[in-house]
């Protein structure tokens, strides 16, 4: 059975139940207009086992669902990850390297529409030079084979397509001073990532904020964080808290009005996104 990253599923079922309930449908009666097991229905809506594109076509039809963009979302859900081999995205070759939580992370950001981002220490994976990654993930991971750090590597700077697209991710990036200022790799090396900032801060689906070390003590000082934001509904919005070993997934409507609201705080702390700019700019002049 195929199984997607358990966060799509939690969603895909949420949304699905949301949708079953809004057409006065029980879950019997979906289950007998789709030819199976009332089972088959309650697993797929609380997200114990995925569900294939077709499976939620069905549904949808079921369900009277004529929302095309909708209908786009929950199949792309469903295909967060291959189904049965007819359909493969562009990580499946690296599945063993990458973590299960780091799968997610990639397919949310592949499919979300606006990314918000804290970040303390490093420069966000979609904003690295190879160097950077290469070095950043070296420290990160002492005593990984060459070879695997390759593939990494391979994989952060294959994410940065999302920016490079038709429609490309609106990313919307908070950095403490911190990061600009911690030499990572040959001085070389940040020169270069700097340049790079630089270069990101001009495109018009990037906004890059620099939090000065002026600013003080704030409320990022808990750790970096990211929310991912769907075109099409605001239900499928998650938080993610990374952490050393594994990833914090936070769905709850409490938890995604608090971090929305701190990263507006945040935003407002920071430099605004013209002075951002020529703090980057000076400090790629002088490293």
């Amino acid at each position: 059975m195929r199984h997607g990253p358990v966060v799509r599923r939690r969603k895909l079922g949420a949304e699905l139940r949301a949708l079953r309930t809004r057409a006065g449908i029980t879950s019997g009666e979906a289950a007998r207009l789709a030819g199976w097991h009332q089972s088959k229905v309650s697993r797929i809506e609380t997200g114990t086992s995925g569900a294939k594109p077709g499976d939620v076509d069905l549904l949808l039809d079921v369900y009277g669902v004529a929302d095309t963009q909708l209908r786009e979302v929950l199949l792309a859900l469903a295909g967060s990850e291959d189904d049965g081999g007819s359909r493969q995205h562009w990580w499946h070759p690296y599945r063993g390297v990458l973590p299960p939580a780091y799968r997610d992370f990639i397919s949310l950001e592949s499919q979300a529409g606006t990314m918000r981002t804290l970040e303390t220490t490093v420069v966000p994976g979609l904003l690295q030079t190879p160097e950077y990654a290469r070095e950043v993930t070296r420290a990160a991971m002492d005593g990984l084979p060459e070879e695997r750090i390759d593939a990494l590597v391979q994989v952060r700077l294959t994410r940065q397509d999302v920016l490079r697209s038709a429609t490309p991710l609106r990313l919307s990036a908070v950095l403490d001073e911190a990061v600009l200022r911690r030499r990572v790799g040959e001085p070389g090396v940040m020169a270069r990532q700097l340049e790079r900032l630089v270069d990101a801060a001009r495109l018009p689906h990037v906004r890059l904020q620099v939090l000065p070390f002026a600013a003080g003590a704030h409320i990022g000082v808990t750790g970096p964080f990211v929310i991912f934001s769907f075109s099409s509904t605001s239900d499928l919005d998650v938080v993610v808290l990374d952490h050393l070993t594994s990833s914090l997934y936070l769905e709850r409507k409490e938890d995604l009005e608090a971090y929305t609201e701190a990263f507006k705080a945040l935003q407002g702390h920071a430099l605004s996104p013209d002075d951002s700019l020529d703090l980057l700019a000076a400090t790629a002049a002088g490293a």
